[in-house]
C-alpha cells in the first residue's frame, strides 16, 4: 500500500502511497463507491478516525487551503493545504510532484502538502504553502518530495520548455531520446531551496521513483487509467505503527 513511510519529526508521519492502495481519486472515472473504500481502508492504515482525512479538488492553482477552518468545504478546491490541529492532509498525484511539509509550531507541528505540476510549480504553489505555514508559525520547515515525472521522460513541446526556463531554470531538461524536457523535481527543490526549506527525497531500494518508469505507481503519460497515488501527512499515536 505504501510506496515509501518514514517520521517526520513533531510526532508526525509521512508517506506516499503505491498502486497496492489502489486508484484514490474521485475524478478519473473510476467507480466512487469503490475509491470511497480505499479511501476508508488507507485511513484504517494510517490509524486515522474514518472521514478525517482531508482531500482537495485540485486544479493545478495555487490557493492554499486552511484545513483548520470551521466551515471548509468537506473538499476544498485548492493545490495545497495547512493544518496546525494535526488535521490528517493528502495529495493526489499521477506524475506531478506531491510536496510534504512539516514545521515546529508554537503549540505542536505544523503540517502541509502540496501539488506540484508544471503549472502551480511555476506560479508559486509552493511559495504560497510556505507563506501561509510560517504564518501559522512555523519554523524549520522540512518537505518530503514523493515519487513523480523525470526530467528523462517529461517530454514537452520546445517553446514550453524555454517558457518554463525563464521562470524557474532548474527545470531545464532534455529526454533519454534527446528532446526538450522539464525536471519537475528538480524545479521543486530549487524553489523549497530558495525558501530555506530542508528538501528530503525518500527512496525505496526497489523501483524507480518516477512514476512513468515504474509501473507500481500511477502516470497519467505512462497509462491515464492508472488513477492517483497520494502524499500523506498526519500525527501519529505514540507508540503507533502504520500499517503497510
Amino acid at each position: 500500500m505504501f510506496w515509501w513511510q518514514g517520521d517526520g519529526g513533531q510526532g508526525v508521519r509521512v508517506a506516499f502511497t503505491d498502486r497496492g492502495a489502489g486508484n484514490l481519486a474521485l475524478h478519473t472515472g473510476d467507480d466512487a463507491d469503490a475509491v470511497r473504500a480505499r479511501r476508508t481502508a488507507l485511513e484504517r492504515s494510517m490509524g486515522v478516525p474514518g472521514g478525517s482525512l482531508v482531500f482537495l479538488e485540485q486544479v493545478h492553482g495555487t490557493d492554499v487551503a486552511d484545513a483548520d477552518e470551521h466551515d471548509r468545504p468537506a473538499v476544498p478546491t485548492a493545490d495545497a493545504a495547512v493544518t496546525a490541529r494535526g488535521v490528517p492532509l493528502a495529495v493526489m498525484v499521477a506524475d506531478c510532484v506531491p510536496v510534504l511539509l512539516v514545521g515546529e509550531g508554537p503549540r505542536g507541528p505544523v503540517t502541509g502538502v502540496a501539488h506540484a505540476g508544471r503549472r502551480g510549480l511555476l506560479d508559486g504553489v509552493l511559495e504560497r504553502t510556505v507563506e501561509q505555514l510560517r504564518a501559522r508559525g512555523a519554523r524549520g520547515l522540512s518537505a518530503w518530495l514523493g515519487p513523480s515525472i523525470c526530467g528523462s521522460c517529461y517530454e514537452v513541446p520546445a517553446a514550453m520548455r524555454e517558457e518554463a526556463v525563464r521562470r524557474l531554470p532548474a527545470v531545464a531538461a532534455t529526454t533519454s531520446w534527446g528532446t526538450p524536457a522539464l525536471d519537475l523535481r528538480a524545479g521543486a527543490r530549487a524553489r523549497l531551496s530558495a525558501l530555506a526549506v530542508r528538501v528530503v527525497e525518500p527512496t525505496v531500494s526497489s523501483g524507480s521513483s518516477c512514476t512513468c518508469d515504474n509501473e507500481a505507481l500511477s502516470s497519467h503519460r505512462r497509462d491515464p487509467g492508472s488513477g492517483r497515488i497520494v502524499g500523506l501527512v498526519w500525527p501519529a499515536r505514540p507508540g503507533a505503527e502504520v500499517s503497510a
